[in-house]
């Protein structure tokens, strides 16, 4: 069985690059190109979503240096990306708040989305500047800017106000040693898989995600008491 919505906890590449002698910031680039190598290899596994956890809203808390690099490498990276993105079909959205995003950064995201929004053949959803407890705020604030009658209000409705309307995540990978959500999707989680590997992303590749695919298919999953199988058959 494969997932059809997985999630990625991107972690390690600084602690990659201390390992090796080496700064953050080539730890983040090294990151970067494995992703662009991990991707295309989920979606020919027959994944339909990937989110991607690139910077939390808790990340600018970091030193200006490496903040003003990573912001540079997220421009560098969806200008060159996006022709191959839009050749392979992949359609690109970002969940996130565009507080504290510089000019260059929004201005590439809403290029890339608009480009790419009629495209088929799966979904990535970068969060850039992301915090589930701020999007369950900010989808609450939109309920309530919208006047949306308390008496009709339900989870299917509310996930409309979410940063994305995407379906719930089915596999959560972390990589980089760390147990823990860290404010990721909290809503789309509700029901996935967790798995946890040492592996630090740089190091990330198509074998690790195919072990993280074996365990998932391990799990007995189960909704309430009902077997996934019988609940989807």
């Amino acid at each position: 069985m494969v997932p059809n919505h997985v999630g990625i906890i991107l972690d390690g590449n600084g602690r990659w690059a201390k390992e090796r002698g080496l700064s953050r910031s080539e730890g983040h680039l090294e990151g970067a190109k494995n992703l662009d190598k991990l991707t295309d290899y989920v979606f020919a596994k027959g994944v339909k979503v990937l989110s991607l956890y690139v910077f939390s809203t808790e990340n600018f808390k970091r030193s200006k240096e490496e903040v003003d690099y990573l912001m540079d490498l997220f421009v560098k990276m969806f200008k060159k990306n996006f022709t191959e993105y839009n050749k392979k079909g992949y359609k690109i959205v970002f969940s996130g708040s565009r507080d504290n995003l510089n000019d260059d950064v929004i201005n590439v995201m809403e290029e890339v989305t608009s480009k790419t929004k009629d495209n088929k053949n799966g979904t990535i959803n970068f969060c850039l500047n992301y915090g589930s407890h701020k999007e369950i705020v900010d989808a609450c604030k939109k309920i309530v800017n919208d006047n949306v009658d308390i008496n009709i209000l339900d989870e299917n409705l509310f996930e409309k106000y979410l940063y994305n309307d995407l379906p719930g995540i089915d596999l959560l990978i972390r990589t980089g040693r760390e147990i823990r959500l860290s404010n990721f999707m909290l809503w789309q989680l509700s029901y996935a898989e967790l798995y946890f590997t040492d592996v630090l992303f740089p190091d990330f590749d198509s074998k690790e995600f195919d072990k993280a695919l074996e365990e998932f298919n391990r799990r007995n999953r189960r909704f309430g008491g009902i077997d996934y199988e019988k609940k989807t058959n």
